[in-house]
């Protein structure tokens, strides 16, 4: 129902009230909205849920407590006295219009309409279907918690209630969606967050206008993100409890929505992609080292396809300790420029069949392309040895960047390098590299720069990004709202 349009208030006629709600929910025709009528001290009453989503044990308790009151005892004033008195559960509200009504039971909860009054009571007695709880297949540590969310979103908040026990820790829903109706949580820590950077979230995520959240997250995302074209990922996801309850400490805010086990963290920056848990699980030393060997990552499966390519086709003019770049014999029949997309491409499709394959013969088809991109591609001409070599490496160096969202940002960027090198050599490398670095320097993530704190500089937080420092450090906060370059950092106020 849009705004401004008239809700339909509950008839003291209970039988006025449900063929209302019979035309609207399609009772009678859809099998698993059901109607339960039952009589209560005496008095007509109906139970409306959905079949599926409740706890069978807890409603029948319900009903066999309804059945057995007293008259005298519920009249006048039925629904308060049974709310006081005879309803056995304690996630219950009182409502007064059918509109209510209808979401309420659609969501899950079950409705209690009772003739002669004019308000309903809904008890929350509903059980979503739910997967065990495991460990994310994108975040694997070696030690610490194998905890992971799931696509319920109340057991998401009490895995990060069980971590963070503070008071001051919120989380608040809003219903997204003019037809799915999705909860979406927002989560924040009320003395730690940016007050301003709250509400621009939430006035975000109140102005989405879909009709429904299928992909969960990810569709929420395309609409409350500025600039939804930029391939640079403006939000972090994670399926981690504890990563999503570190990040709430630093001030952050996150976004869960029902059905999608991840949390959506905002805002970011580019160096929180290369951040993983298991860096927490090491000492510093040693968490300090897993974090360069992912920088040197990034840098590799950017630049070295590009540079080598570069350096190749310009060698006549490569100084002599770099006279080795390039094959010492050219029998490819295909321009190795061309060969370094066929084998981008060649690697892609394996990756994406390796998606829709099941994992029983997953290990063969992995097996049989890297024959066919390797041993008979060279045999046949098709490749030469090196660019084999380099398109494997910058592919190994792919996976080892945490966040999938930015691996295939780099994948772009890197076709574009090629591109570059092919036509104007290490020149027109170097000149896309500056272009790239300019292009996310201008990005911003829900207002923030998002290569803060290399671009605005700020010193002390690139230490504390560069570095794995140990815990008493870390606790020690980024000037997000106060101190200095906290102008960069602060939100500004939304526009009219």
């Amino acid at each position: 129902m849009g705004q401004g349009e008239k809700k339909t208030p509950i008839s003291k006629d209970l039988q006025e009230n449900l063929d209302i709600l019979r035309a609207r929910l399609g009772i009678g025709v859809t099998f698993d909205i059901l109607v339960r009528e039952i009589t209560v001290g005496g008095i007509p009453a109906a139970l409306v849920f959905v079949d599926g989503l409740i706890k069978d044990k807890v409603t029948l308790d319900l009903i066999e407590n309804l059945q057995e009151v007293e008259r005298p005892h519920i009249v006048p004033n039925t629904v308060r006295k049974l709310l006081a008195r005879t309803v056995p559960y304690f996630e219950v509200e009182e409502v007064e219009t059918l509109d209510e009504v209808i979401d309420q039971v659609m969501s899950g909860p079950l409705a209690i309409l009772i003739e002669g009054a004019r308000s309903a009571i809904i008890a929350d007695v509903r059980e979503y279907p739910v997967r065990g709880i495991a460990e994310p297949d994108l975040e694997r540590v070696t030690r610490g918690s194998h905890e992971g969310f799931v696509e319920t979103m109340i057991f998401n908040t009490g895995l990060i209630r069980r971590r963070l026990r503070d008071p001051k820790l919120r989380f608040e829903v809003v219903s997204v969606g003019t037809r799915s109706k999705s909860d979406v949580a927002i989560g924040y820590i009320a003395d730690l967050a940016d007050p301003g950077l709250v509400d621009h979230v939430k006035k975000r995520i109140e102005k989405a206008s879909l009709d429904a959240l299928p992909m969960g997250a990810k569709n929420l995302e395309e609409v409350i993100v500025e600039r939804p074209w930029d391939p640079t990922p403006k939000v972090r996801y994670t399926e981690r409890p504890d990563v999503a309850a570190a990040q709430l400490l630093e001030g952050h805010v996150i976004v869960m929505v029902d059905t999608t086990p991840m949390a959506m963290i905002v805002p970011v920056t580019f160096f929180h992609f290369l951040e993983h848990a298991e860096e927490y699980f090491q000492s510093p030393v040693i968490g300090s080292y897993l974090r360069f060997i992912r920088i040197a990552a990034f840098m590799i499966t950017v630049l070295l396809s590009p540079l080598w390519l570069a350096t190749y086709l310009g060698g006549e003019s490569l100084p002599e300790f770099l006279r080795f770049v390039g094959p010492k014999e050219d029998t490819s029949i295909v321009p190795i420029p061309v060969q370094f997309f066929m084998l981008e491409f060649g690697i892609d499709l394996i990756r994406m069949a390796l998606i829709h394959t099941p994992s029983a013969l997953a290990t063969s088809l992995g097996i049989v392309g890297a024959i066919l991109l390797g041993d008979l591609a060279v045999q046949v001409g098709l490749f030469i040895p090196e660019t084999i070599l380099y398109t494997a490496v910058t592919a190994i160096a792919y996976f080892a960047v945490p966040s999938i969202e930015l691996g295939y940002t780099l994948r772009i960027f890197r076709y574009a390098l090629l591109l570059l090198a092919t036509f104007f050599k290490l020149p027109g490398v170097l000149v896309g590299v500056l272009l790239v670095f300019i292009f996310l320097a201008s990005g911003r993530s829900f207002r923030r720069p998002f290569m803060w704190p290399l671009a605005p500089f700020h010193g002390p937080s690139l230490v504390k990004v560069l570095l794995r420092l140990p815990v008493p450090s870390v606790g020690r906060r980024p000037p997000i709202t106060s101190g200095k370059g906290a102008d960069v950092m602060r939100t500004e106020p939304e526009p009219e």
